[in-house]
């Protein structure tokens, strides 16, 4: 693919196309016979292509990858030197080399991503991203700040005349436990899909109207998907609508939502009453 572009938002894209095109060769090489073989190379050939292009071509910035030793460890300068040089940095790349690891494995499922995002300590806003991508490698598409897509449509079924149906996105594993009774609360269908890049990213394409994890997160988990989500012009909060931010020193983002922003309120009060 040549000499990346220089451009924070168009590097992005390129490094996700990258790793996102070695994921694929991998899949292709390997086979699915062996799951826990082909999650362990996924994550290694990811993150070393990322890694090594990111010290090749930004050899100033920080990282916090998900496959860095300790990545996951709260800042002690003990312990994590590592997050002591990203706290005090300008410009930290925050990356998640495989994004669904589970269903990376399975054949024949697309809902896996690559996240690389860029935060700045000059950023404008609360979040800090300044760039970002997501690979759907096998959808054969990038998400990317460069050319955030347009707002999306409403995708929602109408339930009677006059009245629509929210379309949710929810982890196919680990469903925050209240969130069957919220979306009965609101109107809305469950749709269950795998990544949480997968998830956002069908919120900024506009296959489904809203996601809500709560889980369990880290930063690299959402930092790329939101910094799009947000570039499109949708909401993106915490769960109790406070603001989600990032290069924190502790990396865990438990929870978030992500929306249409005429969504936002409606869900944000259903949260307060089912999220408790």
């Amino acid at each position: 693919m040549g000499s990346p572009p220089m451009i924070d938002g168009a590097f992005a894209r390129w490094l996700a196309s990258r790793a996102g095109q070695a994921l694929l060769d991998l899949r292709a090489e390997l086979g699915f016979a062996d799951t826990g073989a082909l999650k362990s190379a996924g994550d290694k050939v990811s993150h070393d292509l990322i890694r090594t292009e990111l010290a090749r071509w930004r050899p100033g910035d920080a990282v916090l990858s998900e496959e860095d030793e300790g990545s996951r460890l709260a800042w002690a300068a003990e312990v994590n030197t590592g997050a002591a040089s990203r706290l005090t940095a300008d410009r930290v790349w925050i990356i998640d080399p495989l994004d669904g690891t589970r269903e990376f494995a399975e054949e024949g499922r697309s809902d896996w991503a690559v996240h690389v995002a860029l935060w700045a300590r000059s950023a404008p806003s609360p979040h800090g991203l300044v760039a970002g991508a997501v690979g759907l490698p096998a959808q054969h598409r990038v998400l990317g700040t460069d050319y955030p897509p347009a707002y999306p449509p409403m995708t929602v079924e109408a339930a009677t005349a006059g009245e629509r149906k929210i379309r949710l996105a929810a982890s196919r594993s680990r469903p925050p436990v209240f969130l069957t009774d919220l979306a009965e609360d609101v109107g809305a269908h469950l749709v269950p899909m795998g990544s949480a890049g997968a998830k956002i990213a069908a919120v900024v394409t506009g296959e489904v109207d809203a996601y809500i994890h709560a889980g369990g997160q880290y930063e690299w988990d959402s930092a790329a998907p939101v910094a799009v989500a947000t570039a499109t012009g949708l909401h993106a909060s915490r769960i109790d609508g406070s603001a989600l931010r990032y290069n924190e020193a502790d990396p865990r983002l438990p929870d978030l939502l992500v929306c249409r922003k005429d969504l936002a309120n409606r869900l944000l009060a259903a949260l307060q009453r089912h999220s408790g």
